[in-house]
């Protein structure tokens, strides 16, 4: 099935600034950002706008510095298109441009400032980064190579759904039974079913079933 393969926003190799700076660096850039953006209100109109369009344009360009190209930019925009839209379009009409703009802005960067972190970063670093996060809580009974799984089978399963739902679209359209909810579900959820699965029985036969 298509997307089975990929990662959600995966990895690609590169050799930018942006790929070999450490992984703690663009998460602390990444937290400034998301705190910039979203505590600009909290200043005028025109300084709000003006810091959050300045975010946008570092974050844009840190996108193209490290190589990732317009059309994957695109990309990450394109599924939130529809939603970001009714955003600008309610901000405008409550607030005006100024609001909807800075609005606008703010979730565009912290989205595309995410979506360079996990891209110019390998899945594996990725994941010792979040288990380091959970390890000063081992005290309390955390697990952080459990964490690191449980995320890893999460960035896995997502892409397969996504391609079950895809295939099963697209076998119901060619048999003309696109608006048949059952033949559009029901095989997703068998084969998700099935999948889940096979991972448990995986996992259980390297004794991590538990």
């Amino acid at each position: 099935m298509r997307g089975h393969a990929h990662l959600v926003a995966g990895y690609r190799a590169g050799t930018s600034l942006v790929h070999r700076t450490p992984l703690w660096l663009k998460a602390v850039l990444l937290l400034c950002i998301a705190v910039l953006c979203f505590s600009a209100p909290l200043l005028p109109l025109r300084a709000s706008v003006t810091l959050t369009t300045a975010v946008l344009a570092a974050v844009v360009l840190a996108h193209l510095a490290a190589g990732l190209g317009m059309a994957r930019l695109w990309r990450a925009v394109k599924p939130m298109a529809v939603f970001l839209g009714l955003i600008a379009a309610y901000q405008w009409w409550q607030h005006g441009p100024g609001v909807a703009w800075q609005v606008l802005a703010a979730i565009v960067a912290t989205v595309l400032a995410s979506t360079i972190v996990t891209t110019t970063t390998p899945v594996d670093e990725l994941l010792d980064g979040l288990g380091s996060l959970v390890r000063p809580f081992e005290r309390f009974g955390a697990d952080p190579e459990r964490f690191s799984l449980t995320v890893a089978l999460m960035l896995r399963s997502i892409p397969f759904v996504i391609g079950a739902f895809n295939d099963v679209r697209d076998a119901a359209r060619a048999r003309g039974l696109e608006r048949n909810l059952m033949a559009r579900s029901l095989p997703v959820v068998i084969t998700t079913v099935a999948y889940a699965r096979q991972t448990g029985e995986a996992l259980a036969a390297r004794g991590l079933g538990e």
